[in-house]
């Protein structure tokens, strides 16, 4: 677990994360970047506003992220029913095939007698 001390707006912030510092910096980067853009256009709005502003969209984009990802995990399911689906019919059909062969070797030995 990696201690990381980050500042957002003057505040210093210690996190106990699994992910790599740089990371996390370059969150903390990003956020204050996304603060300063929101109360830098308007100054009625406070940081504390930005960052609910700011959290709300991010839980809107995971949400819809999430909903993205079920959706193609629904898609590859399918997909791969239908790869497993029709490997079974290519298997039945060589097997087919190999019977086939081995009915035509019968009567061509037949013939030839």
């Amino acid at each position: 677990m990696n201690k990381v001390k980050v500042v957002i707006c003057g505040k210093e912030y210690t996190l106990h994360t699994d992910e790599e510092p740089s990371y996390v910096y370059a969150l903390a980067r990003k956020l204050e970047k996304n603060i300063a853009e929101i109360v830098g256009g308007n100054f009625n709005i406070s940081v504390y506003s930005a960052s609910v502003m700011i959290a709300l969209s991010t839980l809107d984009e995971m949400n819809h992220c999430n909903e993205d990802n079920d959706n193609l995990r629904t898609q590859l399911k399918a997909y791969a029913d239908e790869a497993s689906k029709a490997r079974l019919e290519r298997d039945s059909a060589l097997r087919e095939i190999e019977t086939l062969r081995n009915r035509i070797a019968e009567l061509e030995n037949k013939n030839k007698r």
